[in-house]
């Protein structure tokens, strides 16, 4: 798991800390500082908080620390000494504030520790892969709490109704950033056609049928072209959209995913889009390589999508499965210095907003001949989702 991932499922899990922490605070009006232990000097910690601002906190004899692992209901805290605190550690504390609004001694300090977090990061990614699935949405039912989503197999399209269990945990990701930590609480009503999707919970028999424990929602685009040109001060480059036959600039961060197909694998897949452009034709895993459970994205497109909206992320891939998008994420990385004016890249990237460029979430190049086989279904073979290892991507536990 990258650090980039750990630090998404992080953020995921420390909503969790958050909850457990909230009938601690409202018992209590005292100044309070949350965030991820920096630095330990003797009983001095150095404290970076959600927001980036560094906070000195001092703890004394008669500070009470408790420890908290994820999930676990705040009466159920242990004592905790302040040597077995160490960097990496997210912690609450409440004191009194000291000479500066940078310094605070701690009354009470309530810790998360990092191996504990480590531990529940990978047990949700797992339960992600096994339980997990992703698609695009075709329909919603606000009344009946369903959603139908259009997922593909190696075995073709399929439609997929997903049912809300009555404690899901609906989010959406930002329009404008990648991470799972800027994604926020949202609603069913938010989700409509066109949207992708993943949720976890359990599946029926036939697999026809999920009924969700949690959501993950968001507009993601397909861009797919030749680059037109490469700014590297300021990390974007600018495509020319073959659907929209518009440039488009994308902007490329550290948490991007970029890959780049070797010519057997694009060939392969260049093969696969051609199989699914004919009719009766069913599209096959590449390589031949067996489905694996959850979904793949489809290079095709429901009835009504809008032609900016990619295909579903990956739902629970895992090692040696057929799926498309896990098969992508093994391809070998590409810096962003080896991009060069006139590659054929696939992007999929945030809708972007009126103030933002779009942001890649997955970049591939090498991608030519899938571009000559379906100019204008080929991206939505990437993934949108940037919470995966190799391709279970949320979220942080879930979706990233």
């Amino acid at each position: 798991m990258t650090s980039s991932h750990r630090a998404r499922f992080a953020a995921v899990l420390f909503v969790v800390f958050i909850s457990l922490m909230t009938a601690a605070q409202q018992t209590s009006s005292a100044p309070k500082a949350m965030g991820t232990i920096k630095s330990i000097n003797g009983n001095s910690i150095v404290l970076t908080t959600d927001a980036g601002a560094t906070v000195n906190v001092q703890v004394q004899d008669t500070s009470k620390l408790l420890r908290v692992a994820p999930g676990q209901d705040l009466k159920e805290a242990s004592p905790l000494a302040l040597q077995d605190l160490q960097a990496g550690d997210r912690i609450l504390v409440r004191g009194k504030p000291e000479d500066s609004a940078q310094s605070l001694t701690a009354s009470t300090l309530i810790a998360m520790k990092k191996a504990d977090i480590a531990q529940k990061q990978q047990k949700d990614l797992q339960d992600w892969q096994r339980r997990g699935i992703g698609g695009l949405v075709k329909s919603v039912d606000s009344g009946a709490k369903a959603i139908t989503i259009s997922t593909v197999t190696a075995a073709g399209n399929k439609s997929v109704t997903i049912k809300l269990a009555n404690n899901a945990v609906v989010r959406r990701y930002s329009p404008d950033s990648i991470k799972f930590d800027d994604a926020k609480v949202s609603t069913l009503e938010q989700i409509a056609p066109g949207d992708q999707l993943r949720a976890r919970g359990s599946k029926n028999a036939d697999g026809s049928e999920l009924t969700a424990d949690e959501i993950v929602a968001g507009t993601f685009r397909n861009i797919a072209g030749l680059i037109s040109s490469v700014d590297a001060a300021k990390n974007t480059v600018t495509i020319n959209d073959l659907a929209t036959k518009k440039p488009v600039t994308v902007r490329i961060t550290n948490d991007s995913q970029m890959h780049k197909l070797t010519p057997p694998i694009a060939q392969r897949l260049a093969a696969r889009l051609k199989g699914e452009a004919q009719p009766g034709q069913s599209p096959s895993a590449p390589g031949g390589a067996p489905s694996a459970p959850g979904t793949s994205p489809s290079a095709q497109r429901p009835e009504g999508a809008p032609t900016t909206q990619g295909a579903p992320g990956e739902g629970g891939p895992r090692p040696g499965g057929g799926d498309v998008g896990q098969l992508l994420n093994r391809m070998p990385p590409v810096q962003f210095s080896e991009l060069a004016k006139g590659e054929a890249v696939m992007i999929v990237a945030t809708s972007g907003s009126a103030t933002t460029d779009a942001t890649a979430v997955s970049l591939l190049s090498g991608v030519e001949p899938l571009l000559t086989a379906a100019p204008n279904g080929a991206a939505s073979l990437l993934t949108p989702w940037s919470l995966n290892t190799g391709a279970a991507d949320a979220a942080g536990a879930g979706p990233q």
